[in-house]
């Protein structure tokens, strides 16, 4: 069916759609709180409306689009990989997609993990690292290991796993009577910096509590799950590299897994292709998704050592990893994450990226500056400031007012950030700091 105008697909999709991380009755007010924009398509680093009108995408939407909408060299892989195969269960099949990925990404790694287990989103991920850490645990005889840390204000998914190592309260509180008992550590969160602290020393600070915990539980202790160098739906906490190499130790002193959540910090965000590389350190598993694809099809990934691998290898069936999605490894889905990290080779996109991120840095310096505006902080692709007294509503209303700038902006409370492609030409990065400055101006004059 045709729509005929594009307040026919809003009202349509209100009637039908329950939108997610949404309270549905803010699309709903009269006073278009909180505008719903219907999407008629995509191309470079902008969204259009039906009607038109178009709105840079300041956050990848949803942290996910590396290289623009409509990119013809993925789209040009998908094209292809449809006239071969759209899909195959991956128990008992393989196809070349998902070889091929499997090797690129071990080849990333040096060869540290070698093992990649496929999944369609960051939650499943999560979902799965959590039980292949507490089963290789039992596989290797030591059953009592099945407690799991988490840093506090962390985020991994909302799926029940997730959301047990998830210290959000917004996300968690009505699920607490569902979840597993997790520890939590202090986080290494430089906003945290007392007077005269150095980035590194919150961080040895940080590393001291997990220490602390260790010696206490280590026994019990199953893993530690980290989003390493920037907790982004806490609020973009970014911290010093130095926290991951000293809880790296901690883990091999104590025989605990080292879980990094890379979902939306790898791929290139953070500045390095995995962030936790700015550390010199390598994981017991990596979680991947988000950008892995482009942005263009779920997929997820689990990426983990021989050693914890061989601890499931077995004659057994019971000692095997018995989980499985419908959709694991996708052959679409794996050729567009292909065609991505072909972008990043022919390209040097992390090179380049050092660029533009110098020079949206600079433009962002008004902001920087902004009597009410403090902590501004950046990482690799990645900016973020805090509004200082911010309004309750300050988010939505920063939101709405981003759309008249035609700026796609979602701030996480009073903490405003951008992640945009990896694509911006010099106009747009201009264009996307001149707005920010304007939309922060004036939701902060109308509080």
């Amino acid at each position: 069916m045709e729509l005929n105008t594009q307040t026919d697909l809003v009202a349509r999709s209100l009637r039908s759609v329950w939108h997610p991380c949404t309270q549905m009755q803010h699309h709903a007010a009269h006073d278009n709180t909180v505008p719903l924009i219907p999407v008629s398509h995509g191309r470079g680093a902008w969204l259009y409306d039906h009607e038109g009108r178009r709105y840079l995408d300041a956050i990848s939407s949803w942290w996910v689009n590396l290289f623009g909408h409509a990119n013809p060299r993925i789209n040009a892989a998908l094209k292809d990989q449809l006239d071969r195969l759209e899909h195959a269960m991956l128990a008992g099949f393989t196809h070349e997609p998902v070889v091929q990925l499997s090797e690129k990404l071990n080849a990333l790694t040096g060869g540290v993990l070698g093992h990649c287990f496929y999944a369609s989103d960051g939650a499943s991920a999560v979902e799965i690292a959590l039980k292949m850490s507490f089963h290789a645990w039992r596989n290797s005889g030591l059953a009592d290991k099945q407690e799991f840390v988490c840093l506090k204000g962390s985020y991994h998914g909302e799926t029940i796993g997730a959301l047990a190592v998830t210290d959000v309260a917004l996300f968690k509180d009505a699920y607490g009577p569902l979840l597993r008992a997790t520890q939590t550590v202090i986080s290494p969160d430089t906003r945290r910096a007392a007077e005269g602290e150095s980035e590194q020393d919150v961080a040895r600070r940080a590393a001291a509590d997990v220490e602390l915990l260790f010696q206490q539980r280590g026994d019990k202790i199953a893993a530690i799950i980290i989003e390493p160098l920037v907790q982004c739906a806490t609020g973009m906490a970014m911290h010093d590299p130095l926290y991951l190499k000293l809880v790296r130790e901690l883990c091999d002193r104590h025989q605990v897994h080292m879980i990094l959540d890379e979902i939306a910090v790898g791929c290139g965000r953070t500045g390095t292709f995995f962030a936790c590389e700015q550390a010199g350190i390598w994981p017991d598993f990596v979680c991947l998704s988000k950008g892995i694809s482009g942005g263009y099809l779920p997929l997820s990934l689990v990426m983990t050592r021989d050693d914890i691998y061989q601890t499931f290898y077995s004659s057994d069936v019971t000692r095997g990893f018995l989980h499985s999605h419908s959709y694991t490894g996708n052959p679409l889905a794996c050729r567009a994450a292909l065609a991505t990290l072909q972008i990043f080779e022919e390209d040097d996109v992390l090179a380049q990226n050092q660029l533009r991120a110098a020079r949206l840095t600079a433009a962002l310096a008004p902001l920087a500056e902004h009597e009410q505006v403090r902590h501004f902080r950046q990482r690799g692709m990645i900016w973020a400031f805090d509004a200082i007294d911010a309004a309750p509503d300050f988010s939505r209303r920063f939101f709405t007012a981003a759309l008249q700038k035609e700026l796609l902006m979602r701030p996480i409370g009073s903490t405003v950030y951008m992640m945009p492609p990896y694509i911006l030409d010099d106009a747009e990065i201009d264009g996307l700091a001149a707005g920010t400055l304007a939309v922060f101006n004036q939701v902060m004059a109308g509080q």
